[in-house]
């Protein structure tokens, strides 16, 4: 037991790339030094560049290996056989140099550099010298480093890798080829482990080494340490189970689970589930972060063209699209822009599992109260409306009884969902008799609401009679004043602005409002001008109303410091204050 403790090594270094057809993920960079060598079109100094473990450091070394190769193959590989290949791959070559700029950051440390670059290699065409982290460089170290890197002997090479690019100045910037290093995607991570496993003759489930290469963030090296921890925990059988019981990843299942609640309304499953999940040791915003991702991977299971975008293992991604087809886009579209606003609440929030819940419960009545906005606008039945219309012998005065007993019923809420569709109205019978109006009108003006504004009736002599002659004027102040009354919550800047006005009506049947400033008439104009129109066209029956607003006229005022400016002021209100003081003869003290 003891001898293969001794002798373990680690699969990051134990299945290190040695050829540049082994780097996983890099194929344009690896092309790009392949073509160089077979050029012989190389740079002084090179610059690698990206997030970790994503191969710099190894691409770095294959290709000082290379270059220095006396016997390199078809495919512009190192052979492995040469004295320079064998003293390389036994850490023992005097060729290849490389340096930790973390703990070799000063001037004096690349002075030393310098004199040694001055030597030439004992075996092979070039010293290469890799310098690792050279971000750590200080800046004085930096500019002390420019003349060599910019001119150096013409057998020095120098690779400079780093993950942070910006803390490198402009001037070393413009020496060197950069070559960026991508992450590593998630498929070629699992094809990676998979090999791996095949040799180390471990079996390992497709979706197992999925949840590895997304747990690793697009690098290599973190990928090949999770296996290895997954390996020492579960012998030699990976599974999506040990996987996610030894990572403490929460299970897709919970996710779908909660989808299906959230479609049927089942607000007591969706909390008893995510209790669950708090009692398991889960954090709540880690929760909330991958139920958004979950809606997202139904999002783009929608279209067979952005299926690709699911970094899902084969079964789950089954689940996915048998989820889709049983979602909407507009209930995943909604329930994302639900799990965002929590997000970015959460930390801001004191109570933060009642946050999450507050969310969950949203999600929860998302359907719900799309098919209560979706149920069509009930109308009264062909009898209801007999009952309430007067009959066409009926006298005047019985026609009035019968507007006002229509007057006196409720306002309904199908009115309510009517005014707020934004949709054109039109007026008739039907619509008043539904509406209800005012009970303070008198006979006259009952019989003209009665009517509808599209038609013209006739009067028992046969004489043409128009609908829209005449509006009560306090009618439709009270009208405006229920209006603004029913925003005062909502917008109360604008009820500020509209409870003070003096509703007059002119000729043509247009209302005109006067506002301070031009926000206020754009936020009018665009948000409640529409809604206030409709209103007054519904309640008093008159399609023919407008709204007009204008620009209040700034005027200077003059602020009053004398004497003279209070009598003027006096006089303007009272010009009899002048007679009496010429009558009097008096003085402004």
């Amino acid at each position: 037991m003891n001898y293969f403790m001794e002798n373990f090594i680690v699969s990051a270094r134990k299945y290190r790339p040695v050829t540049f057809d082994t780097v996983v993920g890099q194929t344009s960079i690896t092309t790009t030094l392949k073509n160089a060598i077979k050029n012989n079109h190389l740079a002084q100094a090179y610059l690698f560049c990206g997030p970790r473990g994503v191969g710099k450091t190894t691409c770095a070394r294959i290709f000082a290996k290379t270059i220095n190769c006396s016997n390199i193959t078809p495919q512009f590989e190192a052979c492995n056989e040469c004295e320079s290949c064998k003293s390389f791959n036994e850490s023992r070559s005097y060729c290849i140099h490389e340096l930790d700029a973390a703990s070799n950051n000063s001037v004096e440390d690349i002075r030393l550099l310098i004199d040694k670059v001055r030597i030439p290699p004992q075996i092979g065409k070039y010293s290469i010298y890799i310098i690792d982290e050279v971000h750590m460089l200080s800046s004085q170290a930096f500019n002390a480093f420019l003349k060599t890197l910019e001119e150096p002997p013409k057998h020095a090479i120098f690779v400079l890798a780093t993950t942070e690019k910006y803390k490198i100045i402009p001037t070393i910037l413009s020496r060197c080829q950069i070559f960026d290093f991508n992450r590593i995607s998630i498929d070629d991570m699992v094809q990676y482990l998979a090999q791996i496993s095949q040799k180390e003759s471990i079996e390992s489930e497709p979706d197992a080494l999925n949840i590895i290469a997304q747990k690793a963030d697009g690098a290599m090296r973190d990928a090949l340490s999770i296996f290895d921890q997954i390996v020492s925990f579960s012998g030699d059988q990976i599974t999506y189970k040990t996987v996610i019981e030894n990572l403490n990843i929460l299970d897709y299942d919970y996710y779908f689970k909660l989808t299906n609640a959230f479609l049927n309304g089942h607000l007591s499953e969706v909390l008893l589930l995510f209790n669950e999940i708090l009692m398991d040791g889960f954090d709540a915003h880690n929760f909330i972060v991958g139920l958004s991702k979950h809606f997202r991977d139904v999002l783009v299971s929608f279209d067979p063209e952005t299926i690709k975008l699911l970094e899902v293992g084969v079964k789950i991604k089954e689940k996915y699209l048998q989820q889709a087809s049983v979602c909407t886009p507009g209930f995943i579209i909604e329930a994302l822009s639900i799990c965002n606003t929590c997000d970015i609440n959460y930390k801001s929030s004191r109570n933060q599992r009642l946050h999450v819940e507050l969310a969950l419960v949203k999600l929860s009545q998302l359907i719900a109260e799309k098919k209560k906005s979706e149920e069509p606008v009930k109308t009264q039945s062909e009898s209801e409306i007999s009952n309430v219309l007067p009959r066409k012998t009926s006298s005047p005065s019985n026609v009035t009884e019968s507007v006002k007993e229509k007057d006196s019923l409720p306002v309904s809420k199908e009115k309510k969902a009517v005014f707020n569709s934004g949709k054109p109205l039109t007026t008739s019978i039907k619509s008043i008799l539904k509406e209800g109006a005012s009970s303070g009108s008198d006979a006259k003006t009952t019989k003209t609401d009665s009517l509808t504004p599209d038609k013209e009736d006739k009067d028992d002599e046969g004489e043409r009679v128009d609908p829209l002659s005449n509006i009560d004027l306090n009618q439709l102040v009270n009208r405006y004043n229920e209006f603004v009354e029913s925003i005062r919550l909502d917008r109360p800047r604008m009820y500020n602005s509209l409870q003070n006005q003096t509703i007059q009506l002119t000729d043509e049947r247009k209302i005109q409002l006067i506002m301070s400033n031009s926000a206020q008439i754009d936020d009018f104009n665009k948000n409640i001008k529409t809604d206030l129109v409709n209103f007054l066209n519904i309640k008093l029956n008159d399609s023919s109303i407008s709204v007009n607003v204008i620009l209040e006229e700034q005027q200077e005022k003059k602020i009053i410091y004398t004497a003279e400016d209070k009598f003027q002021h006096l006089i303007n209100k009272n010009p009899e204050l002048l007679k009496l003081k010429q009558q009097f003869n008096l003085d402004f003290e």
